[in-house]
């Protein structure tokens, strides 16, 4: 009975992890997800596996990949030219954009939301605030856009990483 218990148990520890990478690539809290099956492991095996200091470093690299993807919109908006305004823009536009869309989109809203959202939102800044061009506001927002797109893909990226101190402290 112990070895179903166990296959049953890593397989959902497994699965876990998959829907934390899954609602990473869709712009959600997927870090937290993967830090929270892997403490749950750990006191199911009896605190015999990971430990105290590697679900430290795991929860300080979820708060980076928090911190790296709502950054990232605005560095991409400073990127392609726009200033101090339109990088705060699009991070409340991100904000504002994936409130918005999830509940009409659940998931994938999220992520077109934040996206859309920081677009909208340094283009909007830079035409009504700035006085810049069309085409200059438009560039700025395409590097918000492919900013909080960068932002994903970090966050993406410390989940990876997340999975490998997991891995090296099993």
């Amino acid at each position: 009975m112990s070895i179903i218990l166990a296959i049953t148990g890593w397989t959902l520890f497994v699965l876990g992890i998959a829907v934390g990478l899954a609602l990473d690539m869709v712009g959600l809290f997927g870090n937290w997800i993967i830090l929270g099956v892997v403490a749950i492991a750990w006191a199911l095996t009896g605190f015999q596996h990971f430990g105290v200091w590697s679900l430290f470093f795991m929860l300080l690299l979820a708060t980076l990949g928090e911190v790296l993807e709502m950054l990232a919109a605005g560095y991409g908006a400073s990127r392609f030219g726009g200033g101090r305004g339109a990088t705060i823009s699009s991070l409340v536009g991100c904000i504002v954009g994936a409130i918005i869309a999830t509940p009409f989109f659940p998931l994938v809203g999220t992520l077109a939301g934040a996206i859309a959202g920081a677009f909208i939102a340094a283009v909007l800044f830079e035409l009504l605030i700035a006085n810049k061009t069309p085409g200059a506001s438009l560039r700025t927002g395409v590097g918000a856009a492919l900013g909080r797109i960068g932002g994903v893909f970090a966050k993406l990226a410390v989940g990876i990483a997340m999975l490998l101190i997991a891995a090296l402290s099993y």
